[in-house]
């Protein structure tokens, strides 16, 4: 075992409502998603703490302050940190009209109030807020160009709130968001919102239908006959999106993806979130994670304190099996001892 202790080791609590619902699953209460993550174990090796997401029924983004403070205890007794929070923009896409802008902006403003306060409490020592465009493909293009720009000023608009409350922003690349759904697109829009403290949120699994072009055929990275057994071209091409999207990632997701997309209840296709050890998975975790952990000369960028796991969709059945977080774990506890390092 290495004595690395950073990054810090964190579990996605957004698992237990993204992807459900009443045409899915049921939900899976935060107080039982902090009590998987807690019991996880491996070899003496738990995890540090935990990222949220701000919306219902986890949470309510209205509750007074006496509700951040008991928020934060509950993390605590389980003996966890808090690290991102994800923002509940969907019900004002970025490209919307004037009053869904603003709503959009609004729950940023209110997730980087609830960031800042539960900093000041010492639960959240790191970390950032998630957004995404909160707009379907086919909308966006349908003026591509203007839906863009549209995209950009809602993205730049709230940046600016972020910034009042020391906050930065982390936009998810996934392929069912319309103006991130390609390498090519997520940077477009990044140059467009030119604001410091906005940057990319990596997942593994989205990353990769990146470089299929899925939805954005146009970005293609990997050639269409591709093989899967092709390991070579596979490194070569998550070398290009890694070194285009490294310098712009602030956020990071551990993730398994088996080349396909998916979705359950209201969530779009996108790409689909394995176990961890899935016989199927495309991904050599902890060697795939260094092309976003390192840069181009192998260097660790350090460029943040803690990384993620997103099981977003996972059946109920699989997330409420122990050994399900324990493989979790596992895998990430050989992220840290290959990208690593240690902090007094």
């Amino acid at each position: 075992m290495s004595n690395n202790n950073y990054p810090k080791l964190h579990n996605a609590t957004w698992p237990g409502i993204v992807g459900k619902g009443p045409d899915s699953e049921p939900t899976i209460a935060l107080d039982n998603m902090l009590k998987m993550t807690a019991a996880a174990e491996v070899d003496g090796v738990k995890f540090d703490g935990v990222d949220l997401g701000l919306f219902d029924p986890h949470y309510d983004l209205d509750t007074s302050d006496d509700g951040v403070k008991r928020l934060a205890d509950k993390v605590a007794a389980y003996d966890l940190e808090i690290g991102s929070l994800v923002a509940p923009i969907w019900g004002g896409p970025a490209m919307g009209t004037k009053e869904q802008r603003a709503e959009f902006v609004e729950m940023v403003r209110k997730s980087c109030e609830v960031g800042q306060k539960l900093r000041a409490l010492g639960i959240r020592p790191n970390g950032i807020v998630r957004i995404d465009s909160a707009s379907g493909v086919t909308d966006w293009a349908k003026d591509p160009k203007a839906n863009s720009k549209l995209i950009a000023e809602t993205f730049r608009e709230a940046c600016d709130v972020a910034a009042d409350f020391g906050e930065r922003l982390a936009a998810e690349g996934e392929i069912c968001w319309g103006g991130m759904h390609s390498m090519d697109y997520m940077l477009e829009t990044f140059e467009m919102v030119d604001r410091k403290n906005i940057g990319f949120q990596a997942d593994m699994s989205h990353t990769t239908l990146y470089l299929l072009g899925y939805n954005a055929p146009e970005h293609r990275v990997l050639p269409k006959d591709f093989n899967w057994d092709d390991r070579e071209t596979f490194l070569a091409g998550l070398k290009k999106i890694t070194d285009k999207l490294r310098p712009w990632t602030i956020d990071f997701h551990v993730a398994q993806n088996d080349g396909t997309v998916h979705g359950t209840g209201s969530h779009d296709k996108t790409g689909r979130h394995c176990q961890a050890t899935d016989p199927n998975g495309k991904l050599d975790i902890a060697n795939d994670a260094g092309y976003w952990l390192r840069d181009g000369s192998g260097e660790l960028t350090k460029a943040f304190k803690h990384i993620c796991w997103d099981g977003c969709m996972f059946s109920n059945d699989i997330m409420t099996q122990p050994n399900t977080w324990n493989d979790i774990l596992a895998a990430m506890i050989k992220v840290r001892e290959q990208h690593g390092w240690h902090e007094a």
